[in-house]
């Protein structure tokens, strides 16, 4: 039993990375459902992201006390001016970029969407030198085709809607929604993808910070409340009215709380916990689960309309994600045995999706 019991904690520690990320995006894929329905019924946007991350902050400031009490760096203020810029991206540009967009597009676009992050993570970090790209190698020229193939399926769903796909029997929730918002596809596309930029921007930034700040829960804490405060100085510019504010006890303020206490407190916690121990790349791999649940979510309890344009772009992205995070494994793979064993080098003469063997030869002792 001892050893059965431990074989399990050793697969389990294993695989907790990828554990806790299906579940973010099992978390993520909840908040889409709710959020359209918040905006339906009036919610505004930016209002809804500045309530958001106010309850996040509240709600992990307790844990990030205590826990990393001992354990937290000291915040000068360069480091403060990097959290700054990371809650801009991260929190208060992006998010209301994003969740404007819902207005004019659906849940499902936004969800496909965001497969593009990786690839325009990995282009990022090829721009900044932080990506080494072999276009001679296999693994190489598949980053490359990956990150090009991935973005032409963002354009199809942009560009291209198609043929509806029939509704099959009745929808299980109905959200009356204004009809002349959603014809502003161009619009919302843009926001979305704008966003998605900021989005890996952010990913990228992220790592560095918490190389200078290895504590979590603090940095998910200072991001919500610096967040917060940023987003509350836009909304008062766009929202001035205080009857926009006024949130009651319904939909409204339900979709703030899950928002504010599993999105923006523990998910993000996790993608941060994520981000340190696998790399940033490793987080946004699993936003193709999230497209899928919200299309079936979407498409089944809500009756929301499907595009074949939506169905075929979807495919082409996350086709086009997988071959890139391929050609990302094969990669730190090499990394590792370079790492372990610095007086051998690797090279690969049959890098295949397939699992082509490489060869291993010994390098001259000076």
């Amino acid at each position: 039993m001892a050893v059965e019991g431990s074989r399990l904690m050793t697969i389990y520690r294993r695989f907790k990375p990828h554990l806790l990320m299906v579940l973010a995006q099992l978390g993520y894929t909840f908040l889409y459902l709710i959020t359209e329905a918040s905006f339906a019924h009036g919610m505004n946007p930016h209002v809804y992201i500045t309530y958001r991350h106010i309850v996040a902050g509240f709600v992990v400031l307790p844990f990030a006390y205590f826990i990393e009490r001992k354990t937290r760096p000291k915040l000068t203020m360069l480091l403060f001016l990097e959290i700054f810029v990371l809650s801009l991206l991260g929190v208060s540009l992006t998010l209301n970029m994003y969740f404007a967009s819902l207005n004019y597009t659906s849940p499902t676009f936004l969800a496909s969407v965001v497969n593009t992050i990786a690839s325009l993570t990995f282009v990022l970090a090829v721009v900044l030198r932080l990506e080494e790209v072999n276009i001679w190698k296999l693994r190489g020229l598949a980053k490359v085709l990956g990150t090009l193939i991935s973005l032409a399926g963002v354009m199809t769903m942009t560009l291209y809607k198609g043929s509806i796909l029939r509704n099959i029997g009745h929808p299980l929730i109905h959200i009356n929604r204004s009809s002349a918002a959603q014809e502003e596809w161009l619009k919302g596309s843009i926001l979305t993808i704008s966003s998605c930029i900021t989005w890996s921007i952010w990913y990228i930034m992220q790592a560095y910070t918490l190389k200078r700040y290895p504590a979590q829960l603090s940095l998910t804490t200072w991001m919500n409340f610096v967040g917060a405060a940023q987003s509350a100085a836009f909304t008062v510019i766009v929202a001035h009215k205080p009857a926009e504010w006024a949130v009651g006890f319904n939909i409204d303020l339900w979709s703030i709380l899950y928002a504010g206490i599993v999105v923006s407190g523990l998910i993000i916690y996790i993608q941060l916990w994520c981000t340190e121990e696998k790399g940033p790349v490793f987080v946004t791999m699993f936003n193709p689960l999230s497209t899928i649940l919200v299309a079936v979510l979407t498409y089944f309890a809500l009756g929301e309309n499907l595009y074949m344009g939506s169905i075929i772009g979807a495919v082409i992205v996350i086709l086009g994600l997988y071959l890139l995070l391929w050609g990302k494994e094969a990669d730190q793979k090499l990394q590792v045995i370079r790492k372990c064993r610095p007086d051998i080098i690797y090279e690969s003469d049959g890098d295949s999706p397939g699992g082509g063997k490489g060869t291993l030869n010994m390098k001259e002792e000076p």
